[in-house]
C-alpha cells in the first residue's frame, strides 16, 4: 500500500500567505480589544470545535487563552443574533455553497463582527466575508478530511500570538477625520430590523449600534429583515436573507 507523504505548508497554502498575515493582524486587534470568537461549520461541526479549542487552549507556556466558542446550531444566524456582540469575530469553515453560512456572513456586517471564511473549491462572491482564506485548487469534498483546513486555522492561532508579541501593531488605527456629508455621500450600510415603530419607523441593529430609520421606501418591513441604509433611510431590502 502506498503511503502518502504529507505536503509541506508552502505546498498546501500557496498564495495564502498575504491573506493569512492580514487576517491574523485583524484578529489580534479584535482580541486585544476584548472580542470573542464565534466558530461555525454547519456541515462539519468538528471543525467548529477544533477552531475554538485552538484559540481557547494555551498549549504553549506563556500564551494567553483567547475567548472562542463553537456554534453547533445548524442555523448559525439564530444563535449568533443573540450571542454575538459588536466587535466580536466570526470564523466559518464551509464551502461557498453553504447558504446558512452565507446568510450569517451577510448579517455579521450589520452586527459589527469581523468575519473569516475558510473553504475550498469555488470561491464565495467578492465581499462575502472580511477575510477569505481559500484553497481554490483543492477538492471541496476532500479538503475537510485531509488536514488542509486544520493547517490554516493552526497557523491563524500561531500568527495571532506572533502579533501579540508586537504591541505596537495592536493599537487602534487612526480614524478618518475628513468631514463627509451624510446627505450626498455614497456610503450605505446594513441594518437588521429589530423593532417596528409607528408609521414608517423601525429600529435596526447596525455595526455601530442601534439606530432609528425611516422605512418608507421599502415598506412593509418585518422583524429580521436586512436593509441597506443611507442617510437614516432604508433604501433597499436585501433579498434572500429574511429569517
Amino acid at each position: 500500500m502506498a503511503i502518502q507523504t504529507p505536503q509541506a505548508p508552502q505546498a498546501v497554502l500557496g498564495s495564502l500567505a498575504d491573506d493569512l498575515a492580514t487576517t491574523c493582524l485583524a484578529l489580534a486587534r479584535r482580541f486585544w480589544a476584548g472580542a470573542t470568537m464565534w466558530c461555525t461549520a454547519p456541515a462539519w461541526p468538528q471543525h467548529a470545535h477544533h477552531v475554538a479549542v485552538e484559540f481557547v487552549h494555551p498549549v504553549i507556556m506563556g500564551k494567553r487563552a483567547l475567548p472562542a466558542v463553537a456554534i453547533t446550531d445548524p442555523d448559525p444566524v439564530s444563535a449568533l443574533r443573540t450571542l454575538a456582540r459588536q466587535g466580536d469575530v466570526m470564523v466559518a469553515v464551509a464551502n461557498a455553497d453553504d447558504r446558512q453560512v452565507a446568510a450569517a456572513m451577510r448579517r455579521a456586517r450589520a452586527w459589527g463582527l469581523e468575519t473569516v471564511w475558510i473553504g475550498a473549491g469555488p470561491r464565495p462572491d467578492p465581499g462575502a466575508a472580511d477575510h477569505v482564506l481559500w484553497l481554490a485548487d483543492e477538492d471541496p469534498g476532500r479538503a475537510p478530511h485531509v488536514g488542509s483546513f486544520v493547517l490554516i486555522y493552526h497557523l491563524l492561532w500561531e500568527l495571532v500570538h506572533v502579533c501579540f508579541e508586537h504591541p505596537g501593531l495592536l493599537r487602534a488605527q487612526d480614524e478618518c477625520t475628513d468631514e463627509v456629508c451624510i446627505t450626498c455621500s455614497d456610503e450605505g450600510h446594513l441594518g437588521e430590523v429589530v423593532a417596528i415603530g409607528p408609521s414608517s419607523e423601525a429600529t435596526v441593529r447596525t455595526a455601530t449600534g442601534p439606530a432609528l430609520i425611516d422605512t418608507t421606501l421599502v415598506a412593509p418591513v418585518e422583524l429580521g429583515d436586512l436593509v441597506l441604509i443611507h442617510a437614516g433611510t432604508a433604501i433597499e431590502l436585501v433579498e434572500g436573507v429574511r429569517v
